[in-house]
């Protein structure tokens, strides 16, 4: 009977104690590697400036106002060239991925020790460079110009197109892959008929978004000399020309919105 009352007395717990303490322990050990990492990066931070920072963003903006109205005539030409960089990179970084996915792909690599790896490698050293810094490499390697700016933006699209291709590639239905295989059909037959077809609007959707994205990149790469309309923003930062710099600014962004739109809209009118 006292062993009854015992156990009509436990009270139902989510988690044993142990774990309890487990997850006490957690927290705290993330909140002291939070605390840790704050002090180590604002060891240096000058909190008087922080402080003062308020009036000094009024102050900037209150500069920036109103925009230099009559200097974008002489922005229509570095934001078409920007135009241009973003465009013939990511055709020419198109151009790289699509054999580059084929390769990397399990069921589609002539060789999967050899020649895939190869492959990913690429895939990998190209997505994780920033085309910044391919843009600062190529212009020291080639000269400032819109070429070097046109080489960044296309190695830094080849790991992004191909990594998502190969991915869609790996993913196909094999039903269509092994009738073709069951009449005869070459490889490449079977790459045009049954492969092509299945990742065609994966394709199309990841160039458009890709060249979306590198409309926003190739607006900066004129900071490190690649050309483009950051060349003029560069120009206008370091003579602190803020009406110029707010309107270079306000154009970047137009720009940005309506490419996203463009974009947006043929995808959907495509796929």
């Amino acid at each position: 009977m006292a062993h009854l009352e015992t156990s009509a007395k436990k009270v139902w717990q989510q988690r044993m104690t142990f774990k309890r303490w487990m997850g006490w322990f957690s927290w705290l050990f993330i909140l002291s590697f939070f605390m840790l990492c704050w002090q180590a990066m604002t060891q240096n931070t000058l909190w008087v400036f922080v402080l003062d920072a308020p009036t000094q963003a009024a102050d900037l903006i209150d500069r920036m106002f109103p925009p230099r109205w009559s200097y974008i005539t002489a922005l229509l030409k570095p934001l078409w060239d920007t135009l241009n960089i973003a465009t013939l990179g990511t055709l020419f970084g198109i151009i790289l991925a699509f054999p580059i996915a084929f390769l990397a792909a399990h069921n589609t690599t002539p060789s999967r020790f050899f020649v895939r790896p190869i492959a990913l490698f690429i895939i990998v050293a190209s997505r994780s460079i920033n085309s910044l810094i391919w843009a600062l490499l190529l212009v020291a390697i080639f000269g400032p110009g819109l070429f070097a700016g046109i080489i960044a933006i296309a190695l830094r699209s080849v790991g992004f197109v191909a990594k998502l291709l190969y991915e869609a590639i790996e993913e196909v239905d094999k039903t269509p892959i092994k009738a073709l295989t069951s009449t005869g059909a070459s490889a490449v037959q079977v790459m045009d008929y049954a492969i092509i077809p299945q990742i065609l609007p994966t394709f199309i959707g990841v160039s458009l978004f890709r060249w979306d994205i590198n409309i926003r990149e190739s607006t900066i790469l004129g900071l490190v000399g690649a050309g483009g309309i950051g060349l003029e923003l560069q120009a206008s930062l370091s003579v602190l020309a803020w009406p110029q710099v707010i309107l270079i600014v306000l154009l970047i962004f137009i720009t940005v919105i309506l490419s996203e739109a463009f974009s947006a809209k043929i995808r959907n009118a495509i796929i």
